[in-house]
């Protein structure tokens, strides 16, 4: 008995990208022949240093590219499919599909969440642009349970934006991403400019949230130390090129590439560092 094939949650091609120029000859490529894919219900994490385009493929991912936006990027080469559907040239009718079943945290994530809507109203502004007839109480349900899944306590439903630390901020713009049960989850630095006692809890939960509800993830880092608190496999990129793709560990050993070897002398002064402590 046959069964059905199930597309990459991501299957990116030779992808190229770059951001609108007036130099309609620019070759900045800000994403350059990059080629991944990373199947249904995996996690992997991209790490590379500011500039290296992690942020402008992950945008690409959560169906940000050809928007027409200004600071929307381009796809000028290769391919990409997101949850089987082909990104480039996309219609804003299959674009709507896609983002749907993608929940998109960007950076600093928590800044952009609405000054004048409680922390229930806009975790639950996803329910009611989907469907504005949809049944309040169970929209808030839905909102209880997301607030309560990213370790939040309950008080804050009543609460604005601005009365919230920014590591609970973030954590609400956490569960607004995943209120919609998405299929792929996308993670722009997650925990950038949060409090170092919090950044742990904050990927402990994006872990947790992934096993139970099975979804796919990619997480931006700048952080290797943050990569192994939600995944294994990692994508290394060093100025819009991946220069290394798998196992964590297996990626470091076998470094070829000067920023790789760089991430591969962290890790092991943490490592030595510990062995001292722990002695």
């Amino acid at each position: 008995m046959s069964t059905a094939f199930v597309p990459p949650a991501i299957a990116a091609s030779d992808l190229s990208m770059r951001y609108p120029s007036r130099r309609p000859d620019s070759r900045d490529f800000v994403v350059n022949g990059v080629t991944f894919s990373l199947e249904q219900g995996e996690t992997v994490a991209v790490v590379g240093e500011t500039g290296s385009g992690k942020s402008t493929l992950a945008a690409a991912v959560a169906g940000m590219a050809e928007t027409g936006e200004p600071r929307s990027p381009l796809i000028i080469g290769g391919e990409l499919r997101v949850l089987g559907y082909r990104m480039r040239g996309i219609s804003e009718h299959k674009r709507h599909k896609v983002t749907l079943r993608v929940g998109y945290l960007p950076q600093d994530a928590g800044s952009l969440l609405s000054a004048r809507l409680t922390v229930a109203e806009n975790v639950a502004a996803p329910i009611f642009a989907r469907d504005r007839k949809f049944n309040q109480r169970d929209a808030l349900d839905a909102v209880v349970t997301m607030i309560d899944s990213v370790r939040l306590p309950l008080g804050i439903l009543g609460r604005y934006p601005h009365e919230l630390s920014r590591g609970q901020s973030q954590r609400v713009a956490m569960a607004r991403a995943l209120i919609l049960d998405p299929a792929l989850f996308v993670a722009d630095d997650p925990t950038s400019g949060i409090d170092v006692t919090v950044r742990a809890a904050i990927l402990d939960v994006i872990r947790e949230l992934q096993q139970r509800r099975d979804f796919s993830a990619l997480v931006v880092t700048t952080d290797l130390a943050e990569v192994r608190r939600v995944t294994d496999q990692v994508i290394v990129m060093h100025r819009g090129a991946v220069v290394g793709q798998g196992q964590v560990d297996e990626v470091l050993d076998t470094a070829r590439h000067p920023y790789v070897e760089g991430l591969a002398r962290t890790r092991d002064l943490a490592r030595s560092q510990e062995n001292s402590r722990a002695s």
